[in-house]
């Protein structure tokens, strides 16, 4: 998979590109209002997507095995931050609770 900077420069013409911030799991994305939409980031799977084989943008700049996150409302697609990786969610890690009921990890 190509470097995540080359590919947040790449826009594709049917689609919104973004990357995702470390623990994002929500879309920031703003409308004509200038409201946040606020939709779940969920792991799109584009090749078995019937619109997007149509299209076929992601495949042709991406290649058919990409991690790529979609909006669930507007749509944009964001693609994961290096700096987020090996998270064992799909959505990421999110963040530690500032109430102190995080559990530690459990030790491998």
């Amino acid at each position: 998979m190509a470097t995540t900077n080359t590919v947040a420069l790449q826009q594709l013409s049917h689609h919104k590109v973004k990357i995702k911030k470390v623990g994002q799991r929500s879309c920031n994305e703003k409308d004509e209002k200038g409201k946040f939409c606020g939709g779940h980031l969920k792991r799109w799977f584009y090749m078995t997507d019937a619109v997007e084989q149509e299209c076929g943008d992601v495949a042709k700049a991406w290649g058919p095995n990409a991690e790529v996150y979609r909006c669930e409302f507007c749509r944009t697609l964001y693609l994961p931050n290096p700096e987020d990786a090996g998270t064992l969610n799909v959505a990421g890690r999110g963040q530690v609770s500032v109430f102190g009921l995080t559990l530690p990890p459990k030790e491998k």
